[in-house]
């Protein structure tokens, strides 16, 4: 007899619901985004968890319809824990315990960058290869950065995060200077198709596998007021340019401290993971790096980059196979 979990994702601005089988076949995933926040130019977390408790229960709803199965049939529910917006994270939470007592069936509480790590093993057909243990994984999202050595679904290890901004803030940043609309990587990633690398930015020097991006933040913020002092349409006139620039540099420097961990490690298998693995360079520069040293590559599709709540069932589905469930007391944790 075939297993489903129900998954919920509310950790920011994306209410996802998600059915994934036992054998880690998805049935669907759908997703609701708020377009509330597009005119403050990022995500204001008191409407965002608003938008949640509107779109909850419809996502579900459809959810369960396209996955053609009735809410009986489920054998748990998945949730997003933490990290994330706290006041989102709660809706989320709650809903699955109201949902999971009502069936009187177990909850899973999942760690929202976990599911990005596994979102590898989400299966849209039953022959769909995916990474054997252990593998490295790039984790790169708008408030994460961190190399991940994943032994297992249950052992992570992390050998090496970012000190202090993520990759992800650094192209909002920029995104913003240049007053491009939120979520601005996607249109970073699109100037950048038409335009040259001219500018050289800072590189920061951090031992190991850590990052640091708050450097180079300033040094593009310092560049660009400089031009703006000789030429005040300086930006207008070269935003393919500037958006190539400071693409190129943080792809480089993600993947100068990746190809570290790779030759050290001496791991064969590499993923990509989270949403700024959408960006179009970061996941060509990736591939080449797997060639370079003969790696099995695994680079996500573009729906389980962002916040999606397959990934979650996936993590969720790991857990449930092994017995570890989640006790109704549990809270959700920001950080």
């Amino acid at each position: 007899m075939n297993r489903y979990i129900l998954a919920i994702e509310s950790s920011c601005d994306d209410t996802s619901a998600a059915v994934l089988r036992d054998d880690f076949m998805v049935y669907s995933n759908i997703t609701a985004s708020q377009k509330v926040h597009e005119k403050y130019g990022g995500v204001v977390p008191e409407l965002a968890s608003r938008a949640h408790q509107q779109n909850i229960v419809p996502v579900v709803d459809i959810a369960l319809k396209e996955a053609k199965i009735t809410k009986q049939q489920l054998s748990a529910i998945a949730f997003t824990r933490g990290p994330g917006l706290l006041g989102s994270l709660l809706v989320g939470v709650s809903f699955a315990k109201s949902i999971a007592t009502g069936l009187n069936i177990p909850i899973i509480d999942v760690n929202h960058l976990q599911a990005h790590v596994l979102a590898h093993f989400v299966k849209e057909n039953i022959e769909q290869e995916v990474p054997e243990f252990p593998y490295l994984c790039l984790l790169v999202s708008g408030g994460n950065t961190q190399i991940i050595q994943v032994n297992s679904d249950a052992e992570m290890i992390v050998l090496g995060k970012t000190i202090d901004d993520a990759a992800g803030e650094t192209i909002d940043k920029v995104a913003k200077i240049l007053s491009l609309p939120y979520p601005g990587g996607p249109h970073i990633d699109r100037l950048a198709k038409d335009g040259k690398p001219v500018l050289e930015f800072a590189k920061s020097h951090i031992k190991d596998y850590d990052y640091s991006f708050s450097g180079l933040k300033t040094s593009i913020l310092y560049t660009l007021r400089d031009k703006l002092k000789e030429n005040p349409n300086y930006i207008e006139e070269n935003i393919n340019n500037i958006a190539c620039s400071a693409q190129k540099s943080v792809v480089e420097a993600l993947l100068y401290k990746f190809e570290k961990s790779v030759k050290d490690t001496k791991i064969k298998t590499i993923a990509l993971a989270g949403g700024v693995s959408a960006n179009s360079l970061l996941r060509e520069k990736f591939s080449q790096l797997g060639n370079k040293y003969n790696c099995k590559v695994f680079i996500p599709k573009f729906s389980y980059t962002t916040d999606n709540a397959a990934m979650v069932a996936c993590c969720g589905m790991f857990k449930f196979l092994r017995g570890d469930f989640a006790d109704m007391s549990l809270v959700a944790y920001a950080r």
